[in-house]
C-alpha cells in the first residue's frame, strides 16, 4: 500500500548530501563558547599550549564541517576557517559588551558567571554573533542551524542574517523575534515578547530591507511589534508593552499603548 512512498524515500535519501546532524554543528558552536568562557566549562583548566591546541582543533574541526556543508566545489574551506578564527576576538568583545549590559541593566543578575552560564539572552545572542559572522564568510547553512538551535532552547529567535550593534540587553527573552533585515543599533534593551518583523512576507521582498530599524539607547518592552523595513526607532526612544507600531519615531520619543482596565473590589460590595 505504501510502496510508493518507500520508494520515494529510498530515491530521495540518494540524492541529498550527507551534512553532519544539527546536534553535531551546534556543539562545535557551542564548544567554541566553552572555550572563550571557561565560566561554561566543568572546572578544566588549560595551560596556554592547550588552548592554542583546543582552537586549532576547533578550527580544524569547521574546516570539516565546511567540507560536508559548503555548496561549492571550489571553495577554500580553510581560509573561510581561519578568516573565522581571525574574527574571535572582535566577536569576543562584542559578547562581552553583552555581558556588561545584561549586569548593568538587570537588577537580578548577581554576577558576570551567572549570566555566561544560565542567561538564555546571553546564549542566544552569542550563537547569533557566532552565526553572524558565519553568514558574512558567504557560509550557508550553518548559521541558520545555529540560530534555530538557540530559538528551540531558549524561546529567542534572531535571524542570522541581522544586524546587531554592541551592548544588547535581552531580558528573560521568551518570544522575541528579530527578522533578518533588522538593524538594531548599540545599548539597546528588548524585553520579552517584542517582534521586530516584516509588514509583508511576499516572496517577492527577499531581498530587500523588510524589517524595522532600532537606533541606539532605545527600550522596547514586552509584547511590542514594530513592523517594516522602512520603520524607524530614533535614539533614545521608549517603545512600552504591547505597542503594535508601523511608521517611523522620532528620536526621544515615549510609546505607549493605553488600555482602560477596572478593579472592583468584591469584598467590600454591599
Amino acid at each position: 500500500m505504501n510502496e510508493d512512498l518507500y520508494l520515494h524515500i529510498f530515491n530521495k535519501q540518494n540524492d541529498i548530501d550527507e551534512v553532519p546532524s544539527n546536534e553535531v554543528i551546534a556543539a562545535w558552536a557551542l564548544n567554541v563558547l566553552n572555550l572563550l568562557f571557561p565560566e561554561r566549562a566543568t572546572c578544566m583548566k588549560y595551560s596556554l599550549e592547550e588552548i592554542h591546541s583546543r582552537f586549532a582543533a576547533l578550527e580544524n574541526e569547521l574546516t570539516e564541517l565546511l567540507n560536508a556543508t559548503t555548496a561549492c566545489d571550489d571553495c577554500n574551506n580553510e581560509l573561510v576557517s581561519k578568516n573565522f578564527f581571525k574574527s574571535l576576538p572582535a566577536l569576543y568583545h562584542k559578547m562581552n559588551t553583552d555581558i556588561s549590559a545584561i549586569l548593568t541593566g538587570d537588577p537580578a543578575a548577581k554576577s558576570e558567571f551567572e549570566i555566561i552560564r544560565a542567561y538564555p539572552g546571553f546564549l542566544a545572542i552569542s550563537l547569533f554573533r557566532i552565526a553572524n559572522a558565519l553568514l558574512h564568510l558567504d557560509i550557508p547553512l550553518i548559521p541558520r542551524i545555529l540560530t534555530e538551535y538557540a530559538h528551540a532552547h531558549t524561546g529567542i529567535d534572531i535571524h542570522p542574517g541581522a544586524t546587531i550593534g554592541e551592548y544588547l540587553y535581552i531580558d528573560h527573552g521568551t518570544g522575541i523575534v528579530i527578522g533578518e533585515t533588522t538593524v538594531i543599533g548599540n545599548h539597546v534593551k528588548l524585553y520579552q515578547g517584542v517582534t521586530l518583523g516584516a509588514l509583508s512576507v511576499e516572496k517577492y521582498m527577499a531581498n530587500q530591507k523588510r524589517h524595522p530599524t532600532i537606533a541606539d539607547h532605545v527600550i522596547i518592552y514586552s509584547g511590542a511589534t514594530i513592523l517594516g523595513g522602512d520603520t524607524v526607532i530614533g535614539h533614545d526612544s521608549i517603545i512600552g508593552g504591547n505597542v503594535w507600531l508601523t511608521r517611523t519615531v522620532q528620536p526621544y520619543s515615549t510609546v505607549y499603548h493605553q488600555s482602560a482596565i477596572k478593579v472592583i473590589d468584591t469584598k467590600n460590595k454591599d
